[in-house]
């Protein structure tokens, strides 16, 4: 029975010494060694063997990028505005035996820079400005950081400003601001669109001006055309029609012809004017009609004797003055 109880003993402290032994280390991870007290060795991935008892791990670091949370935090701004800032701060271990003795927690360490980095970046900042310029708080927190932590084999990536949150205060004053120059482009917007539709409807008042006036120029053109070209032919066939009377009256029985025409459209006259007139002028001779015709038959017959190889004698003729009937009223 002691026996048995020795042997299972014995197989207990050969279990518990072997699993001090053996050692995996995982992908991206190191495992820092001390062999009584002291560093030893880096331990990298994979399977590895230590001497029982004397070896011992340390530090365990992951390799891998780490994101760390800052949190929120009251800064200062230049014009004396408080504004509660917070971040995300991403690093790296790229030396296990720096982070395990150069400092005593890296992380903790990062975080608390970043935060008083920030606090300085935003002292230097009006309230304004940090809204604009998170890319420059961003870079100007990562340069110091990694400046600061290279001792401690710990590099920073990068750092994101999260939340620049202002008193309420504030929020409402600048809430009013916006609303008001949101109004203010409204309104802006509004009278450089009303310019634009007014110099639009007066371009296209002038266009349509401009239009009107070529149009009624084009229509007193044509119209000045067409009563010039009425003119031409009415007197092209007056011409005509005067070459065929001049013609007839040459002929035998012409002159008889024009006298009984003359003396048809005489009375035909005469009769009108009785109509449409209440007061008339007569002539002395109402009744002599003959006498009338007579008197333009011989004016007619001075015509025709013209000759235009002549031209003295029907000059002298032309000038003649035929008698006209007297009248009184």
């Amino acid at each position: 029975m002691l026996l048995t109880i020795i042997w299972a003993g014995l197989v207990l402290i050969a279990v518990v010494v072997l699993a001090k032994t053996i050692r995996v280390v995982p992908q991206k991870s190191a495992y820092i060694i001390e062999r009584l007290g002291k560093y030893k060795k880096t331990l990298t991935a994979g399977f590895h063997i230590l001497v029982p008892l004397i070896d011992k791990v340390a530090y365990k670091h992951t390799l891998k990028e780490q994101a760390l949370d800052v949190v929120s935090q009251t800064c200062i701004t230049r014009d004396n505005i408080s504004v509660e800032v917070d971040g995300i701060l991403y690093l790296q271990v790229m030396d296990a035996v720096k982070s395990s003795y150069g400092i005593d927690d890296y992380q903790f360490a990062s975080t608390q820079l970043a935060q008083t980095t920030m606090r300085s970046i935003i002292g230097r900042m009006e309230l304004d400005k940090t809204f604009e310029e998170r890319e420059t708080i961003n870079n100007s927190i990562v340069e110091a950081v990694d400046k600061a932590s290279d001792p401690w084999g710990v590099k920073v990536t990068r750092y994101e400003v999260k939340n620049i949150t202002p008193p309420q205060s504030i929020k409402d004053a600048m809430e009013k601001q916006m609303r008001a120059e949101r109004e203010k482009r409204a309104t802006i917007a509004e009278s450089e669109g009303d310019k634009q539709a007014k110099i639009n409807r007066a371009d296209g008042d002038k266009q349509e001006l401009i239009a009107r006036s070529e149009g009624e120029k084009q229509r007193r053109i044509n119209e000045a055309e067409g009563r010039a070209a009425e003119i031409e032919k009415v007197a092209v066939a007056t011409a005509i029609g005067l070459k065929n009377i001049a013609a007839v009256i040459k002929e035998r029985g012409g002159a008889e012809a024009v006298n009984l025409r003359i003396a048809e459209q005489y009375i035909d006259e005469f009769g009108n004017l009785a109509r449409e007139n209440n007061t008339m002028i007569l002539p002395s001779n109402l009744t002599d009609i003959g006498g009338m015709v007579a008197t333009i038959g011989k004016v007619l017959q001075d015509t025709k004797i013209k000759s235009p190889k002549d031209p003295g004698t029907s000059h002298e003729k032309g000038n003649k003055k035929p008698q006209t009937p007297s009248g009184k009223s």
